[in-house]
């Protein structure tokens, strides 16, 4: 054979090999039409745009939030988007609830095929001012709710020959950030959890994915909360979080998200500065470590007045923030439910 006809033969096995590999993963991807998908922390922001794209794709949904008037915001939204939707007002925080939750979407629904656990809370400012509190009340939210859906969902997912779990984490799950310790510390324990689970639960049929998106713009950092200078905490947030190329839309995070549940994918990092960190710092964790250290000089200090005092986003608006180049979270802030009733 001449070396003419090797590289030919190499060419055209690389593409069987390729179109072979595309239709294993297309047999076994989840077709959601008629599929049970319950939602935490659905009524807004990337929840809620997780919600269109299973929408668009059939699927019977069901959001849960802590706040009854944004739900059913959130459901009028999507039933403009044609999605068969109904609503549970659960605080995913108080175990009890969770459970009275779940007992109630099986009885409604027959069953569940798909948990997302998106809800989540965002504390930014200098460890300073973070306080006990501060920590527990991210645990609860990204740690123990998504384990007191997952534990009270599982005997039902068991049912389901195509069942999958999403955990909604971060790269402040695999990267820690500063001024946002108590969110990178309580997504760093989702991300282990997920993990874990995915290598347990595969031999029951549950596939666990694991998302670790890095900035979004779904509006969200309105509904943050900021501590220290918190007017200069909230303008760099918001103006990173708004920036393309450093930010994704959040409507492409969704679709992706999607993808990688329809498949079972084990992870899914979201936006390329983010793969690039996590990469960099495998490889070389004693760089990104001291660029952090580098970012934290950067940002605000520690306020001795009122610095104690937790705020919103809302309440933190100044010339900086919001302006001309935040214009797209802005517009993300409306079309996702992140703008309070009133």
């Amino acid at each position: 054979m001449t070396s003419n006809s090797r590289a030919i033969a190499l060419v055209l096995g690389g593409i069987g090999g390729a179109v072979l590999a595309r239709a294993w993963r297309t047999s076994r991807g989840m077709d959601f039409r008629d599929k049970s998908v319950v939602i935490f922390g659905g009524s807004r922001g990337l929840g809620l745009v997780l919600a269109r794209e299973l929408a668009a794709n059939d699927a019977r949904l069901v959001i849960a939030a802590r706040n009854a008037d944004e739900l059913e915001r959130a459901r009028q939204d999507l039933e403009r988007h044609g999605a068969r939707v109904t609503t549970e007002v659960c605080d995913i925080r108080e175990r009890e609830d969770v459970d009275r939750a779940i007992s109630a979407i099986v009885a409604r629904q027959g069953g569940i095929d798909v948990l997302i656990n998106d809800a989540g809370i965002i504390q930014v400012g200098p460890i300073d001012h973070m306080t006990l509190s501060d920590f527990e009340n991210a645990m609860a939210t990204h740690f123990w709710g998504p384990l007191y859906s997952i534990r009270a969902a599982l005997p039902h997912l068991r049912q389901s020959p195509t069942a999958r779990i999403v955990n909604i984490s971060s790269v402040g799950g695999k990267i820690a950030v500063p001024h946002l310790v108590p969110y990178c510390a309580s997504k760093f324990a989702l991300t282990g959890l997920s993990e874990g689970l995915r290598a347990e639960l595969v031999k029951d049929g549950i596939r666990v994915t694991t998302v670790c998106p890095g900035l979004m713009r779904t509006g969200s950092t309105y509904n943050a909360w900021f501590k220290g200078n918190h007017r200069h905490e909230f303008a760099w947030f918001h103006i990173a979080d708004s920036l393309p190329g450093l930010s994704i839309d959040a409507r492409r995070a969704a679709h992706q998200i999607v993808e990688a549940c329809r498949y079972g994918e084990p992870e899914l990092i979201i936006t390329l500065p983010a793969k690039l960190a996590v990469v960099v710092n495998a490889a070389f964790p004693g760089f990104l470590s001291s660029a952090m250290t580098v970012a934290n000089r950067a940002l605000p200090g520690p306020d001795a007045g009122s610095g104690a005092q937790s705020r919103s986003g809302w309440q933190s608006v100044s010339r900086l923030a919001p302006s001309r180049v935040t214009r797209q979270s802005d517009r993300a802030t409306v079309e996702n439910n992140q703008v309070p009733a009133g």
